[in-house]
């Protein structure tokens, strides 16, 4: 980039760098991703991805059925608790949670598959990089901003713009690979048909499933 134009992106990728700075050392560590392939993508291809992460709705789930607001409440819940200890601000934690909920039923992806990918990616470090240079929650691989993206890889440290294209890129890969998961995460990762990789995530993922309580036969009785 050049130009005054590009002077916000500076901004940005400064305003990154100095986060990564004051979060010390642990900030570079286990970021998993960066292998990403730079892979030629038809036009056709390339125009649907770009559409997909084009700005739309904010992360404001709505819902036909009271039922169905409340399980995914009750999945907030229990989720902010597991995710407390890594992410102490309460809002913070809830505005992750919300948005990663949003982006992950967006691409078709159950939100416990993201949330493994992003602990193992990233460790829920919104400022992670590898050492490939794979940006933030996802890892997301700075080329992808320039095929389907604004061009700006700055904006990869924005919290929904990186869920937006870590999931729209998962579900591509999932599409490419014909619902293979474990292919598709070994895509995602760089390291297709190796199990390390899919085994952390899919190992991660276990985690956090939510189990729903089950009715006591007393009072399925009643």
């Amino acid at each position: 980039m050049d130009g005054g134009a590009a002077l916000p992106g500076r901004r940005a990728c400064l305003r990154a760098a100095a986060a990564t700075t004051l979060l010390g050392p642990a900030a570079w560590r286990g970021a998993m991703a960066g292998t990403q392939a730079e892979e030629p993508l038809a036009d056709a291809v390339r125009t649907a991805l770009s559409a997909a992460v084009a700005n739309s709705a904010p992360p404001r789930p709505s819902f036909a059925r009271i039922e169905d607001r409340l399980v995914y409440l009750r999945w907030l819940g229990a989720m902010s608790d597991k995710l407390k200890p890594r992410k102490a601000e309460q809002q913070t934690r809830i505005e992750f949670l919300e948005t990663l909920w949003y982006e992950s039923k967006r691409a078709s992806l159950q939100p416990e598959l993201v949330l493994g990918l992003v602990q193992v990616e990233s460790g829920f470090r919104k400022y992670a990089i590898s050492v490939a240079g794979a940006r933030g929650y996802m890892q997301v691989m700075p080329f992808w901003a320039k095929l389907i993206g604004d061009g700006d890889p700055a904006r990869l440290f924005h919290m929904q713009t990186n869920l937006r294209f870590g999931c729209v890129i998962l579900r591509h890969y999932l599409e490419r690979e014909q619902g293979d998961l474990f292919m598709a995460l070994g895509r995602y990762n760089g390291s297709r048909g190796r199990p390390e990789y899919p085994n952390a995530v899919l190992g991660a993922r276990k985690q956090w499933m939510v189990v729903e309580p089950s009715v006591p036969a007393s009072a399925s009785k009643a």
